[in-house]
């Protein structure tokens, strides 16, 4: 059974796999400092003898599985062995406090969670008294667990030696499931980032998810010789549909890290050929760049800056369709010899002949930035309900203002309010339980709403300006859309999130996060003492750094648009505080609501304001942080500012 008509599951492709491609690597995992390598027959074997363990419990088709932790090889083998079944993966983000995580496992109906270790099981324990269905809990690492007597728990090898005994005394049982299993059948619930609400459960078959899978495999000449790092939250639908769907449709090896807080070390060992990252990942980067920049001696610092921005004149010259001079292509190979490359290395980009940026906009000038110093990144844009990809950007085509051209199978279009619609095979099934909100999404005709406003460039090239909810006008009738002055605030390494207003306003105003590390690194260079995040946000010399980077952005911006007020927060947004999502993505319904008395200083002419923000812990308990926090003014004459090299 290995024509491309019986490939129409992920088991069937990942019995194929074993079959054809039985020794070459499938998946690796790094444990005390040694990359262990697992097949694509060893793989198989421990989907196998997972699923049989579950099967000798009752788990069968339409149950629910859900999965949480880092990225570890047992918790793919977890969501293909319920797969296996006809069973549905319900992958949860890690670092969600315990109430988050009950609520998506109790709306999904899950029956078993597999979770990676301690931390994860006494949170899941937590709120055990609000999981109606959940009968199963099963650890893959031991630490700590030994002592719980919790009738529920057991360990992942247990589950698997129930499966070798269970399969000895039923032949041909998994075989014959996963012939069973049709294209139609749901294979993965992922939950929305939420950031108008409760996140809402995306139901996405097997066809769904292989229709984008092939989409992309089409439009990138992938193969079984790449690598890609898997590090990013398995409860995001790029890392399903990169590490999980992409590397059982092609056949190339996915690689979980040792710790996230190896995640670089790692990177730059492997040197993948396949990078996916969202744009914080990025903007991050970036940061740490300029960081060592400016701490490398006057001579490097010098050497860094002048290739830099040759590499950026350069990048602007291709993108432009001009031809480089013989003077600027010779600086451009020095510069590859002496920065780029090492940059790259440092990176763990060398070998990487893709890099993907997704999930929400990247700005320009990182995007460009990366793309001057031979990094081949480019932009996908798609949505949960996409199966996470819908647009890409083709090699040679890559632009910071667009998103690039529909993947073959995919039409887009928009309608009269600006806002994008997608009809393709990858469209998902509907909303878990919210059979309102499924119709609300997709019209009679299947095309799904988007939510994003957007239009199609003369080329056929999607740009996408802003969700549809946030995009208004200035008192003035200017347009204004925040996205697009936040990504020009966050290029700065010291701004690591800013909310901008303005709708029906008579002008911009911003709040800032700083970037702890690089603010604090700047601090530190500059002999000034601070005890805390509050302490060193409050501090004027910081005020004023900031303020300087806003003046700068400001340059780049239309006059209307300029940010005029700021105020710099006494925390960082945060998740567990429903400020933005898992994925980074602002809540902006949520924080113009708990920041409403900031937003009226901003407009009433107020010089500080009295903050009172409430914070919540891992373990669900708060504390209320209340500091007053001054509001300063931004000169809307300032000249353009030079680049400045963060020393």
């Amino acid at each position: 059974m290995t024509d491309q008509a019986n490939l129409d599951t992920l088991p069937r492709l990942l019995r194929r796999n074993a079959a054809t491609m039985a020794a070459r690597p499938a998946i690796r995992e790094k444990t005390r400092g040694i990359w262990q390598t697992f097949t694509w027959s060893a793989y198989q074997r421990q989907v196998h003898d997972f699923a049989l363990g579950l099967a000798a419990r009752g788990f069968g088709r339409g149950d629910k599985l859900a999965v949480v932790g880092d990225n570890r090889p047992r918790l793919y083998w977890a969501q293909l062995a319920a797969q296996c079944l006809g069973g549905v993966a319900v992958p949860i983000y890690q670092d969600a406090i315990a109430a988050e995580m009950a609520y998506v496992i109790d709306h999904a109906g899950v029956r078993v969670v597999v979770a990676e270790d301690q931390e994860q099981v006494d949170k899941i324990l937590a709120v055990q008294d609000r999981l109606r269905e959940l009968e199963l809990i099963i650890y893959d690492d031991p630490r700590g667990i030994g002592r719980y007597a919790q009738p529920m728990l057991v360990a992942f090898d247990a589950v698997q030696a129930a499966g070798r005994e269970f399969g000895a005394s039923h032949s041909g049982y998994l075989e014959a499931e996963i012939d069973k299993g049709r294209a139609d059948e749901v294979a993965l619930f992922t939950y929305t980032s939420g950031t108008t609400g409760n996140p809402k459960g995306v139901m996405l078959s097997h066809a769904n998810l292989l229709a984008a899978s092939r989409g992309f495999v089409a439009a990138e000449t992938i193969g079984p010789n790449d690598d890609i790092l898997s590090y990013l939250p398995m409860a995001w639908i790029g890392e399903s549909l990169f590490s999980l769907v992409l590397t059982l449709l092609v056949g190339f090896a996915c690689n979980c890290p040792e710790r996230p807080e190896t995640v670089q070390r790692d990177l730059r060992e492997l040197g993948p050929t396949v990078a996916l990252a969202p744009p914080r990942v990025w903007e991050n980067m970036l940061a740490q760049l300029r960081i060592r920049a400016a701490d490398a001696s006057p001579l490097k610092r010098r050497v860094f800056e002048c290739f830099r921005a040759l590499a950026e004149r350069g990048e602007s010259a291709r993108s432009a369709g001009e031809r480089l001079s013989p003077w600027l292509r010779l600086a451009l190979l020095f510069g590859e010899i002496l920065v780029y490359r090492p940059v790259r290395d440092q990176l763990g980009l060398r070998r990487a002949r893709w890099a993907y940026t997704g999930g929400a906009p990247l700005g320009a000038d990182t995007f460009r930035f990366f793309r001057a110093f031979g990094v081949n990144l480019k932009q996908v844009w798609g949505a949960t309900e996409l199966s996470g990809l819908a647009t890409l950007q083709r090699d040679g085509e890559a632009d910071a203002d667009t998103v690039g051209v529909p993947m073959p199978g995919t039409e887009i279009k928009t309608d009269d309010r600006g806002e994008v619609l997608v009809r393709s095979a990858a469209v998902f099934q509907g909303y878990h339980r919210q059979p309102d909100a499924t119709r609300a999404a997709i019209d009679a005709e299947g095309w799904f709403h988007t939510g994003d406003t957007g239009y199609i460039d003369p080329r056929g090239y999607l740009v996408i300006i802003d969700r549809s909810r946030d995009v208004g006008e200035l008192a003035d009738g200017t347009p204004f859309a925040p996205q697009f002055i936040e990504n020009k605030l966050k290029f700065s390494p010291f701004i690591a999130e800013a909310v901008a207003f303005g709708d029906r306003r008579p002008f911009v105003a911003a709040m800032i996060a700083i970037d702890l590390g690089t603010v604090g690194n700047w601090a530190e260079r500059h002999n000034l003492a601070y005890t805390s995040f509050q302490d060193l946000s409050a501090k004027p010399e910081i005020r004023r750094l900031i303020g300087a980077e806003i003046e700068r952005c400001n340059t780049g911006l239309p006059a209307a648009a300029r940010v005029r007020r700021f105020l710099l927060l006494n925390k960082e947004f945060d998740p567990d505080d429903n400020e933005i999502t898992r994925t980074r993505k602002v809540r902006r319904r949520f924080i113009a609501e708990k920041y409403a008395a900031v937003v009226e200083a901003f407009y009433g002419g107020a010089d500080a304001v009295e903050l009172a923000t409430e914070i919540t812990y891992e373990d669900g308990r708060k504390t209320v942080l209340r500091s007053s926090v001054a509001i300063d003014e931004i000169a809307l004459a300032a000249p353009p500012i030079p680049e400045p090299a963060y020393a």
